[in-house]
């Protein structure tokens, strides 16, 4: 995944770059860069590992050796940029967000004819951005050759680019999967993935860019280039996981859209009789617990915290790069309050079940700290396929997916013509589904938010959001 945050201002740029790039650390873990034009100097570009160290620290010198009136920045866990590029349209630095599915396809294309190159990183890979760019470079300026770009890329790809002379080009991806802001205050203004990270640094809403939609931001105001397409698919995945709480995307805030799907979860439960004699609901932190308060307001049973994340020296389980050390994390960081699990009935609400790989071992910590039982209920419908419009928590195997492993181990490759089936909790299939997970991984009862209650949740009109990885439905 990624995001970035970029403004032009009066006078200097870098601080608020600087924090508001910052502010996305959340979204990627692997590299992030930041890159600055200034009126004597130029452009500017600066890229760090954040693997091991955070963004903020490997940044903290930035101040003394960047300067400029308008920068961008980016976080990533995947390729290094901003990239610098040097083209038949000027010299500019760009940043790009999202995933390019044909990009094998689009690369030998544009080597058969172009007699151009791509520097080759480790492994013979290209690195995504430098596509991109190499795309939009095909056109004779910068609006015709995002919208080449954007039609070209089978995926999912939102443009930033600081171009030398001290603008910036905004583009969100065609069908708005992902969200791109726009804030304002008396010094200029700044484009975002996150809104609270502008409200943070002064600047007020301005605007939220349409889907495909391409501006030109100056300090004297916002160019439009390319208006917003009809047809939006934003993720729903945003507000359920890994949308920031504080941020508000197409007017739906995320924390407040948390608090009304746990909400509908427990109206669910008390219609049907589930989980009965919970003494507890908890969240499995962090992102499911404002879900589980949601349902607890809803449900009348006490909101706790049986364990609590230490988060000082790892503040993100999923930093490490293998598989074993981030179990490792995960166990470490789990802090039993012991008077609020043993003996307890305790009902938990995660924000989604992907893999399962560190549920099970959370489950297991509960027991073994003396609860009586385990009730687990999901935010999100059963996942059933792999996201290919976004590189974020995407199983490169579906079969790497719970829900699809347990319909196999249920029924076989033939029980995947049945995901419908399965995916709904009134059908015997469903039933089937819940059960078998529960024997797994030892809950007394397992629940799953139907498509229809996230919709409600979200509260835009369905067609307008993208529910593939849980349905299919392109």
């Amino acid at each position: 995944m990624g995001g970035f945050f970029g403004a032009v201002c009066k006078e200097d740029a870098i601080s608020d770059v600087f924090f508001g790039t910052d502010y996305h650390s959340h979204l990627g873990t692997k590299r992030a860069g930041m890159a600055s034009w200034d009126r004597d100097i130029g452009l500017q570009r600066e890229i760090h590992n954040i693997e091991n160290s955070p963004f903020r620290t490997r940044f903290e010198h930035v101040f003394e050796e960047m300067k400029g009136s308008t920068a961008i920045g980016c976080i990533s866990d995947y390729d290094p940029q901003p990239l610098l590029i040097c083209s038949n349209l000027g010299t500019y630095a760009i940043c790009v967000i999202g995933v390019i599915n044909n990009a094998e396809a689009l690369i030998s294309q544009y080597l058969s004819f172009s007699g151009g190159h791509f520097n080759a990183m480790t492994g013979g890979n290209v690195n995504s951005t430098e596509l991109v760019a190499a795309l939009i470079n095909q056109k004779s300026n910068f609006t015709e050759g995002v919208r080449f770009a954007q039609k070209a890329i089978e995926g999912t790809a939102s443009i930033l680019i600081l171009k030398d002379g001290g603008t910036l080009i905004a583009a969100r991806d065609r069908l708005g999967r992902l969200p791109m802001l726009i804030g304002k205050n008396e010094g200029g203004y700044c484009v975002t993935f996150e809104s609270f990270a502008y409200k943070k640094l002064g600047y007020e809403d301005e605007k939220e860019l349409g889907p495909g939609e391409i501006v030109e931001i100056s300090v004297d105001g916002i160019k439009q280039l390319s208006p917003p397409g009809k047809e939006m698919r934003i993720c729903s995945f945003l507000w359920s996981y890994y949308g920031y709480p504080n941020s508000t995307y197409e007017g739906v805030n995320v924390e407040v859209m948390r608090y009304r799907n746990g909400a509908i979860i427990a109206k669910h439960d008390k219609e049907v009789g589930n989980a009965e004699g919970v003494d507890y609901v908890g969240g499995v932190p962090d992102s499911g617990t404002p879900h589980a308060i949601g349902y607890a307001n809803e449900s009348g049973i006490p909101f706790a915290r049986p364990y609590i994340k230490y988060t000082p020296t790892w503040s993100r389980s999923f930093m490490p790069v293998s598989q074993a050390d981030r179990k490792k994390v995960a166990k470490m960081k789990q802090i039993p309050v012991h008077d609020l699990i043993e003996g307890k009935s305790l009902l938990f609400v995660d924000d989604s079940i992907v893999r399962g790989t560190q549920l099970k071992a959370t489950v297991d910590f509960l027991y073994q700290n003396g609860a009586k039982a385990i009730h687990m209920r999901s935010a999100c419908p059963p996942i059933m396929y792999s996201c290919k419009y976004l590189n974020f928590s995407r199983a490169t195997n579906p079969m790497e997916l719970l829900a699809r492993r347990t319909i196999v181990e249920l029924e076989g490759e033939e029980g995947l013509n049945y995901i419908e089936e399965y995916s709904d909790s009134s059908t015997e299939r469903g039933k089937n589904l819940r059960k078998r997970i529960c024997e797994n991984f030892h809950f007394d009862s397992l629940e799953f938010q139907s498509l229809e209650g996230v919709i409600e949740a979200i509260g835009l009109e369905p067609c307008k959001l993208c529910t593939y990885c849980w349905n299919g439905k392109e």
